[in-house]
C-alpha cells in the first residue's frame, strides 16, 4: 500500500512530501521524495502567527486555506514523480504546520494549520492530521510523535542506538537493544532554528551552509554556560518545546546579560555547541549505555554541527540515517505516512514512555476522499 506524508517544521523552509510503501510485516520503502517551496510571503505571514499579533483569528483562517492549497500542491507532486495515480494511494498523513504548542498551559493545546478537508478535495485521497491532539487529550505532551516511527524503522536488537532529529528543534529518541525497556524521546532544546535566525538577522540567509559561517567563530563560553542555564535543559521527560520558547528574544536577552557581547560569528559557534551539548547531555542522561547515534533532519548537512555532536558523543558510532538505509532529509515525513497507516489500521501511534500519555491512543482525524 501507498502513503504520503507531508511535513513542514520549525523553520518553515518548505513542505517535504515522501510517498512510502508499506507491506505488512516489513520497513516502509521510500518511494519517492519531493521538496515543496513555501513562497517568502507565506513563510513571513506564518512566522508572524508564530508571536502574539492584530487579527489574529482573520489571518489564521486564510492562512490555514491557503497552506492546505500548498499541502495539496505537495501531495499531488509527489505522486507525480513517482508516476502513479492518486487512486493508487491509499492515505496522506499530514503533520501540518506548527503555528503554536503550550503542552504547560492551564488547559494544554496544540495548533497546526494546513486545511485537512482541502487537500483530501485537491488530490481525491484520504487525508489524516490533527495528530498531536488525541495525544493530548489522553494527558499526553502531543511530541514528539516520531519515536515510534523511529522504533519501527529503525531499532536493533544487538545494539544500543539513538536517533537524533535536528530540525528547528531537536529531538531524540532512545532505542535500547533489550525490548523489555522503554523507548525515550523527547525535544532536548533548539537545533537549526536560532542558528537559522542568527545568520538571517546577520547576512539575510536561510541556514549557515555546512556551518561554514560557524566555523569561523568560536564559542563563547561565558554564553554557553548562560544558555545552558535555561531550566527547560534539565527537566526530566516527557518534556517537549518550540520556537514559543527558544527564540531570538530568548538569545538576546542572554546576550544583554554579558558585559561585552561575543561577535556575531562566535555567537552562531556558541549556539552550534549549545544545539550539540544539550543532544549529548540527554542521551547519556537516559540511555548511557548508547553505542550508535543517528542524525536526520536538516541539522544533517551542518558539517560543523555533526562534528560537534561526534565531539561530545566520544565513544558512539556517530553518523546519519543514511547508513540505516533512509535519506535524513525525509524521515519525518516518513513517519507521518506511517502514522495515517496505523490510524486507517485503527492500530496507536503514539508511545506513552515519550509523550506521558496515559495509554497508547489512534492518533489523528480522518479526511475521507
Amino acid at each position: 500500500m501507498h502513503y504520503i506524508g507531508l511535513m513542514s517544521g520549525t523553520s518553515v523552509d518548505g513542505i517535504d512530501a515522501a510517498l512510502v510503501s508499506l507491506s505488512a510485516g516489513s520497513r516502509p520503502v521510500l518511494v519517492a521524495t519531493h521538496a515543496h517551496p513555501i513562497a517568502a510571503a507565506t513563510r513571513g505571514e506564518i512566522q508572524a502567527l508564530m508571536r502574539d499579533g492584530p487579527n489574529e483569528i482573520e489571518r489564521l483562517g486564510e492562512l490555514d486555506m491557503a497552506l492546505g492549497e500548498l499541502f495539496a500542491e505537495a501531495a499531488n507532486a509527489v505522486i507525480k514523480k513517482a508516476g502513479l495515480a492518486n487512486k493508487n494511494i491509499r492515505a496522506i498523513g499530514s503533520h501540518g504546520q506548527t503555528l503554536r504548542h503550550r503542552p504547560r498551559a492551564a488547559h494544554p493545546f496544540t495548533l497546526q494549520i494546513g486545511n485537512p478537508s482541502v487537500i483530501a478535495e485537491r488530490t481525491g485521497i484520504t487525508t489524516v492530521a490533527d495528530f498531536r491532539a488525541r495525544d493530548m487529550a489522553a494527558g499526553g505532551q502531543g511530541a514528539p510523535l516520531v519515536p515510534a516511527f523511529h522504533h519501527q524503522m529503525f531499532h536493533s536488537s544487538r545494539r544500543n542506538r539513538a536517533i537524533i532529529n535536528i530540525g528547528g528543534i531537536a529531538n531524540v529518541t532512545c532505542l535500547p537493544a533489550d525490548a523489555s525497556q522503554p523507548v525515550m524521546g523527547f525535544d532536548t532544546g533548539p537545533g537549526n532554528t536560532l542558528l537559522d535566525r542568527w545568520i538571517g538577522h546577520h547576512h539575510a540567509r536561510a541556514h549557515d551552509e555546512a556551518g561554514q559561517w560557524a566555523a569561523s567563530g568560536r564559542a563563547a563560553q561565558e554564553l554557553l554556560g548562560e544558555l545552558l542555564a535555561d531550566p527547560y535543559f534539565t527537566a526530566s521527560p516527557p518534556k517537549s518545546t518550540g520556537r514559543e520558547h527558544f527564540n531570538m528574544e530568548w538569545l538576546q536577552t542572554h546576550l544583554k546579560k554579558l558585559a561585552t557581547p561575543p561577535s556575531a560569528a562566535d555567537v552562531q559557534a556558541t549556539l552550534i555547541q549549545l544545539t550539540a551539548q544539550t543532544i549529548a547531555q540527554a542521551i547519556r542522561g537516559f540511555l548511557p549505555q548508547t553505542q550508535e547515534a543517528y542524525v536526520c533532519g536538516g541539522g544533517a548537512h551542518n558539517r560543523e554541527l555533526m562534528s560537534a555532536l561526534a565531539g561530545n558523543m566520544s565513544g558512539m558510532t556517530v553518523a546519519t540515517t543514511d547508513a540505516l538505509g533512509m535519506s535524513p532529509d525525509w524521515v519525518e515525513a516518513a513517519a507521518f505516512a506511517w502514522l495515517a497507516h496505523q490510524t486507517l489500521e485503527g492500530m496507536p501511534g503514539n508511545l506513552p514512555s515519550v509523550t506521558g500519555a496515559r495509554r497508547p491512543v489512534i492518533l489523528g482525524g480522518i479526511y475521507k476522499a
